[in-house]
């Protein structure tokens, strides 16, 4: 399996709405649209998403523009890694995205990878962060992308 794990882009916080209903702001915006190109060029599109309830992260993944069939998970909701991991191995995706929020996705990465790419964000994991791993080869990553390294 080919496992994405994103972390949403930026969000709004002058929108004084509950943390679980602010949406992204104009950054995160043009961030997700240009990872969402990066993915396509990179033939990263995935068959299948899991994307948390929040609303940023539902419009992360809208703004993606993958075509892709999502489920949205209230559990997905600054999860732990072990509830994230849980979702991964009930799907059957043979390339599976998961859009979340830190710490969790972090750590799950980071739990997950088995030789850390080398680019100077990797462990802080920004918004828009998003890792790409070959599961089958124990958690190799292929690829390793931020929002900054994509916009111009």
């Amino acid at each position: 399996m080919k496992l994405i794990l994103m972390r949403h882009c930026k969000s709004d916080w002058s929108s004084g709405l509950p943390d679980e209903d602010r949406p992204l702001n104009a950054r995160g915006q043009k961030s997700a649209k240009a990872l969402g190109d990066w993915l396509r060029n990179k033939h990263h599109v995935p068959t299948q998403a899991l994307v948390s309830s929040a609303s940023r992260t539902q419009e992360t993944f809208s703004r993606l523009a993958l075509n892709t069939p999502a489920s949205h998970h209230d559990d997905l909701y600054l999860a732990e890694p072990k509830t994230i991991l849980d979702r991964i191995k009930s799907t059957q995706a043979d390339t599976l995205l998961v859009v979340g929020h830190n710490p969790g996705i972090a750590e799950l990465v980071d739990g997950l990878v088995a030789d850390p790419p080398d680019h100077p964000r990797f462990f802080d994991y920004p918004t828009g962060a998003t890792t790409v791993l070959d599961m089958a080869a124990g958690g190799r990553v292929i690829d390793f992308i931020t929002p900054r390294d994509v916009l111009t």
